[in-house]
């Protein structure tokens, strides 16, 4: 196991900035993910961290150990790609075996290694088998199974589950869950999925552009996002939006709803400002003092129910709403919901919030 320090790290393909200066610190251990849109750079950092990229700038320490000019197989780390990269004239046990026969692993040492890396993985079974007789799950084990052998300071994993189905993904992640568990060791892993970072995380880094907008443990993200785009990025369906103006402790909104936010009143009279509700938070009536809105469409989950609207102000918002809700589509409805599930962010994108909050 070991730690992580990157210092200012920056990276260039021809002309194109990808990294502008990164800074970031993984303790010993800890099961990290990086989240965010297509070409926000999780994927070059990762790459960069395993020396597969050389930075252009800044620098990277593993374990305390400046990785300068390291190669990727003398920096004590592991990587799983999207794609399995599996040998396939090769069994899985040949598979798993190849890299320590590389390195001159004597017979015996191998032997125990794969066993104890297929007894976690639960694929025994699997190891004469040849991975055109696996499926999708099976050969992701086998490539996990292989940096296990290794026995590296640090996991890396590339999108490693993107290529399973939905029921497989979810079985997978908590397959790493527990593997992290039982080893212990540092794991970064790459998604643009959030529901992936939410759930496995100690930490998310959420990245946009090359920077990092956020970092901290996955609830606290949910619940106090630094701006708008982690606010927006994180959680399915993403918040709702509903821009206005500031009055005091209020946001006017442009159909002239008025929303109680005790945040407004930090920002000077008449600021642009925009409010975030999740769509859980969301309370729908009947009738009564509220953002006024027309239901567009419904949509049943099985537990739940998402009820699509429009505010009479133009702006779409999307409410939670028990699996055997009455509301049907041209349905009038008031939105409300508790002052504190508000959040508010400024002109800029950042969240305003009481600095004793």
């Amino acid at each position: 196991m070991a730690a992580l320090e990157i210092r200012g790290v920056q990276k260039r393909f021809g002309q194109q900035a990808i990294l502008h200066g990164i800074d970031l610190d993984i303790a010993d251990g800890e099961f990290v993910v990086f989240v965010g849109p297509s070409g926000c750079g999780k994927s070059t950092l990762l790459r960069t961290i395993s020396g597969l990229e050389e930075a252009d700038g800044g620098s990277i320490a593993i374990g305390g150990r400046d990785m300068h000019n390291v190669p990727p197989a003398k920096r004590g780390i592991a990587m799983v790609f999207q794609s399995y990269a599996l040998y396939p004239h090769m069994t899985v046990y040949e598979n798993l075996a190849f890299g320590l026969k590389l390195a001159g692993t004597p017979a015996q040492q191998i032997r125990e290694k794969v066993m104890q890396a297929a007894a976690s993985l639960r694929i025994e079974a699997l190891l004469e088998r040849k991975p055109k007789e696996l499926s999708g799950g099976q050969r992701q084990r086998v490539a996990i199974g292989r940096a296990i052998v290794r026995r590296p300071d640090v996991f890396l994993f590339d999108e490693p589950l993107s290529n399973l189905d939905a029921a497989l993904r979810v079985q997978m992640r908590i397959e790493l869950k527990n593997l992290h568990r039982s080893l212990g060791s540092t794991m970064i892993y790459v998604t643009h999925d959030q529901v992936e970072a939410m759930t496995l995380a100690d930490r998310i880094v959420v990245l946009r552009g090359g920077r990092i907008e956020q970092v901290g443990p996955p609830l606290e993200l949910y619940q106090r996002p630094a701006n708008r785009f982690v606010a927006g990025f994180l959680g399915a369906p993403a918040m709702n939006f509903l821009s206005g103006r500031t009055e005091g402790p209020q946001l006017l909104l442009a159909d002239g709803s008025r929303l109680a936010i005790a945040a407004a009143a930090l920002l000077p009279a008449g600021s642009e400002a925009t409010a975030g509700l999740r769509p859980e938070h969301v309370q729908l009536a009947r009738d009564g003092a509220g953002i006024p809105a027309t239901v567009q469409a419904t949509e049943l989950l099985g537990d739940a129910s998402y009820i699509y609207l429009k505010l009479d102000g133009g702006e779409q918002c999307i409410a939670r709403a028990e699996a055997d809700h009455h509301w049907q589509p041209g349905m009038r409805a008031v939105i409300t919901a508790d002052a504190q599930r508000w959040h508010l962010f400024d002109a800029e994108g950042n969240a305003v919030r009481d600095t004793l909050e």
